[in-house]
């Protein structure tokens, strides 16, 4: 029965790892290579990320630096960037792009706290979706009398207590990620 806790454990480490993942994306005016992730350029017809296109540097907090291993697919990388939602405008100096990012304004910061409260709060109701699918084998288990009222309860229990555990880790992934995004 131990089991069942570990694979929910399992399954809600996962959740945290998904929003941490997509938090990373949310721009804070902080340069960071991981808000190219899901930006893919065209190379010989066939959709690339441009991390493996290309090496991505932080030269300063503001600006990405952005050297193709093929001088030829600057151009591809440089209108998958004008594509993308990043908002930004390339840099090229034909060998390397730039993108510089501007601090965000006190709206836009405000704005991106509500994107990354909206994640959390997928992220908190994944987990209780967890809790409810266990919580049912639980009781599926008990009532085909695999398991005694005892232990069902003290499953349920420490199921809860996985529960409180991880929303209480995707608050504090929030309250860090709000705290770089409203930081000036």
């Amino acid at each position: 029965m131990q089991q069942l806790i570990a694979d929910s454990e399992e399954k809600m480490k996962k959740t945290i790892a998904s929003l941490q993942k997509e938090l990373v994306t949310i721009r804070t005016g902080r340069a960071s290579p991981a808000l190219l992730d899901r930006i893919e350029a065209d190379y010989y017809g066939t959709p690339t990320s441009i991390k493996q296109m290309a090496s991505v540097s932080v030269p300063d907090a503001r600006t990405l630096l952005i050297s193709p291993f093929e001088k030829k697919s600057l151009g591809t990388i440089e209108k998958a960037l004008m594509k993308s939602d990043l908002g930004i405008t390339p840099n090229n100096d034909g060998i390397v792009l730039r993108l510089i990012f501007p601090a965000p304004t006190e709206e836009r910061r405000k704005e991106l706290v509500k994107v990354a409260k909206k994640h959390a709060e997928e992220t908190k109701i994944a987990i209780r979706n967890i809790r409810r699918d266990e919580n049912e084998k639980i009781k599926a288990l008990e009532k085909k009398s695999d398991l005694t009222q005892d232990d069902s309860k003290k499953l349920q229990e420490q199921l809860q207590k996985l529960t409180d555990r991880y929303i209480n880790e995707t608050e504090q992934v929030l309250s860090g990620k709000e705290a770089e995004i409203m930081e000036v």
